[in-house]
């Protein structure tokens, strides 16, 4: 079976059609190289199923017959380093990066185990960074690209986007600053060209050893900018405040439904004896931020756009922080709109204002439907008793 993927089951008719595959290329190619040609999302392998792919946020099937595990091991060995595959086989998941072609398109890969055998699920990754007028941005997010020190945080459940957003925001300092900007990945998503700016990306297990060193060695290689890519430990958040401390800005990501709720997010991350002083370092270091959800267009062409929750720290959400009123911040970032700030129903509505949306589609993704419907009839929810 040398080409497991490419010939469909005499049963499985009606599935995706599949890419040619490329001669010198490996057959787990034709796999990826499907989703580039439907446009899809994500690719989906598990034994006991046919290929499958997210197109317009639906699983769908390929036309390929079912795979088993011996098909699993022919296709996706021979890209697995042997790194990864010691991570794989000690651990139960590796995680790493799939380059098709001569860069182009890039994979954003999980490869595990369930129930002892093998599946992968990679997301599509474009290598061409959108400005932020391609991705439908808010004017504010502009301003946020240029401060001189601090952390600017993009919150986001899996797939909404973060990545992509901070990866636009990257490149536009690369195209107007002479800087030395820092990346920390992993894996590495975007490839960025030098302009203006020197741009060195390091990928954790390929180019260092692990993320402490990695963060170790960031403050000492003259970064004016640095990615730290996702906030995921205790460890990863204190080395970016020590980065923005010592004067850098430093961007990166966390799992986080609004932006108000981020902050008891990062508090999540440390121990309750902890948390004050982690509230004097948000308070006096994060600069703003931005939480996003990509939701459903009705755009000829547009599959989805960001709907997006701006939090700046100013000297009301600064007091809000230190004093633990978490539950104030809505309130606070509702009555910043003029300096940039926006909550999800006031970027909502302005999507639907501008005919990105529909109204029902606003509702739904609303973490506050009622105000949303208020919003709708031009009636503004504020709560000037703050603090």
């Amino acid at each position: 079976m040398s080409t497991p993927a490419a010939a469909p089951a005499p049963e499985q008719t009606g599935g995706l059609k599949l890419a040619a595959m490329v001669p010198g290329e490996p057959p787990v190619n034709q796999l990826y190289r499907t989703v580039m040609l439907h446009e899809g999302s994500d690719l989906h392998l598990k034994a006991g199923l046919p290929g499958m792919m997210r197109l317009r946020g639906v699983i769908q099937r390929m036309n390929t017959k079912v795979l088993t595990q011996e098909d699993l091991e022919k296709l996706l060995y021979p890209v697995l380093s042997e790194k990864h595959r010691n991570t794989l086989d000690e651990k139960g998941g590796a995680d790493f990066s799939h380059v098709v072609g001569n860069d182009e398109c890039r994979f954003r890969v999980n490869l595990f185990k369930q129930r002892g055998k093998l599946a992968l699920v990679a997301r599509r990754v474009n290598t061409s960074i959108p400005t932020f007028a391609k991705l439908g941005l808010p004017p504010a997010i502009e301003t946020l690209c240029h401060y001189e020190q601090g952390m600017v945080i993009l919150a986001g459940v899996t797939g909404s986007g973060k990545s992509t957003t901070i990866a636009s925001m990257l490149d536009y300092i690369n195209s107007r600053e002479a800087l030395h900007i820092l990346t920390i990945e992993d894996p590495i998503e975007f490839v960025f060209t030098d302009r203006m700016s020197v741009m060195n990306q390091r990928e954790v297990y390929l180019d260092v050893a692990d993320w402490h060193l990695a963060l170790k060695h960031a403050v000492r290689q003259d970064p004016d900018i640095i990615l730290v890519g996702e906030m995921r430990d205790k460890d990863t958040f204190e080395a970016g405040v020590h980065a923005a401390e010592t004067g850098h800005v430093v961007f990166g990501t966390i799992h986080a439904s609004s932006a108000a709720s981020t902050v008891s997010r990062i508090l999540d991350l440390f121990p309750p004896t902890m948390h004050h002083a982690v509230r004097q370092s948000l308070a006096f270091n994060l600069k703003a931020v931005v939480a996003q959800k990509l939701v459903p267009s009705i755009l000829p062409g547009v599959q989805r756009v960001p709907t997006n929750e701006i939090m700046i720290v100013n000297p009301t959400i600064r007091e809000l922080i230190l004093k633990s009123k978490d539950e104030q911040l809505g309130a606070a970032i509702r009555i910043g709109e003029l300096e940039g700030m926006q909550d999800f129903t006031m970027s909502l509505l302005n999507l639907v204002n501008v005919g990105k949306i529909d109204k029902a589609t606003a509702l739904e993704f609303s973490p506050n439907p009622e105000q949303m419907r208020m919003a709708m009839k031009g009636i503004k929810m504020t709560n000037p008793g703050i603090l």
